[in-house]
């Protein structure tokens, strides 16, 4: 046995939520937090050295501080400690929070000199980069330099500077959004969404606006608010639908239709309308075969590739998994990210549980965490399925369901 006073807190929060009879998502719940940050606590990816969020743990758990870390004071006495390195979004959060550029409006000037354009593009560019592979922590700390930075540019500079500073001002705010969905904060998804919308409005290009409502579209996905997704989603298609009828429709513009496309078959399939949810796929599947090959057109990464792995994809929603798995043979995704690899292998994963097969489902599993960790790990769907199939597969589970169970800090 492991004496208590060298266990980490991870260790110690998972003994003593298991004590108290409650899950991941209970704890999640009374921490106002994410189940996957209650999974990285207890896996030791995330670090819990300020005081305060350790004594909302254990306000939580409903034992004293000291049951987490023997050397931890009352946070009243508490001296304040160095940041530690988040793996979370939390400090994203805070510098999405409240007026950007407030010191802007009081005519302050900046308080270090505005990148260039060309620094802006490549800082970007390098968020998309980091989201693709899955590296919140990264990004975060990017984005929390990045965006403010950006703000107070666009209020500063030379006018003829400030269209293309609103246009990288709305990819920003795009990446903010696509990284707060895929780690289940949709709220703040939805504001940074909204505020890639106006940002790309004041840019003048309605492509980033619908850019815009694609990721919006994702966040009220997330949040189960599956009237607003289609909502957001349907007034962008419905506008463009008789652009891309068009034989000069730009490439851009249809890789855009596209994937909203796909964004309504998999608002159809979670409501459970096959004829609707087929309609938009192969509508998406037309679009791709007009583009003749995949492309990454405002980071959608849309292409025939991503519409096969949207057909895997609804139809495990609709629990057609011999469909899904059928299509599924047919899929190369090498060439995607590694996140959209991840995510392909996870639909593979749960359409192999659909039909009970562990160890299918399993080196599904693996295969993806191979590609994205933190996307396994941490994706709320990856977590259920993981119970799943070690409920499944009891009392004799696989060793290498049960590693990756540890792992993920499922059991």
């Amino acid at each position: 046995m492991t004496a208590p006073e060298s266990k980490t807190v991870g260790q110690r929060v998972k003994e003593l939520r298991r004590a108290a009879g409650m899950s991941q998502s209970d704890l999640a719940a009374a921490m106002g937090r994410s189940e996957s940050w209650v999974s990285q606590v207890e896996r030791g990816v995330q670090p819990v050295e300020r005081l305060s969020v350790l004594q909302a743990l254990a306000d939580a758990l409903n034992v004293p501080v000291r049951e987490l870390r023997l050397d931890a004071a009352p946070v009243e006495e508490a001296e304040p400690e160095e940041q530690t390195k988040s793996n979370d979004l939390d400090g994203l959060r805070v510098a999405l929070t409240g007026h950007p550029a407030l010191g802007s409006l009081f005519h302050q000037p900046p308080a270090e000199p505005a990148p260039s354009l060309a620094d802006f593009h490549q800082q970007v560019d390098e968020a998309w980069t980091l989201v693709h592979a899955s590296s919140y922590a990264a990004l975060s700390d990017h984005l929390v330099k990045l965006l403010p930075s950006i703000e107070a540019a666009v209020r500063h500079a030379p006018a003829g500077d400030r269209t293309e500073l609103h246009a990288l001002r709305a990819k920003a705010y795009q990446v903010a959004a696509a990284s707060f969905t895929r780690q289940d904060q949709a709220d703040a998804a939805w504001v940074a969404a909204d505020r890639a919308l106006q940002a790309a409005e004041l840019a003048g290009q309605p492509l980033e606006v619908v850019a815009s409502l694609f990721r919006m579209a994702h966040a009220f996905m997330r949040q189960q608010h599956m009237e607003q997704a289609e909502q957001a989603a349907n007034s962008a298609a419905t506008v463009m639908a008789p652009r891309a009828e068009a034989p000069t429709c730009p490439p851009e513009e249809l890789s855009l239709f596209g994937a909203m496309n796909l964004v309504l078959a998999v608002i159809n399939a979670r409501e459970g309308n096959r004829g609707r949810t087929h309609e938009h796929i192969d509508r998406a599947r037309g679009i791709a075969a007009r583009l003749g090959g995949d492309r990454n057109d405002f980071d959608t990464e849309f292409g025939p590739t991503n519409v096969e792995i949207h057909a895997v994809s609804t139809a495990v929603e609709l629990g057609d998994a011999g469909l899904a798995l059928e299509v599924a043979q047919h899929v190369d995704a090498s060439g995607l990210s590694p996140e959209r690899q991840s995510r392909f292998l996870l639909d593979v994963a749960r359409a192999h549980a659909q039909r009970r097969h562990v160890g299918e489902a399993t080196a599904a599993l693996l295969e993806a965490e191979a590609q994205a960790p933190e996307q396994i790990h941490d994706h709320h769907l990856a977590r259920e399925l993981i119970r799943d199939l070690v409920q499944l597969s009891e009392p004799r589970i696989p060793e290498s369901l049960r590693t990756l169970a540890e792992r993920s800090a499922v059991i």
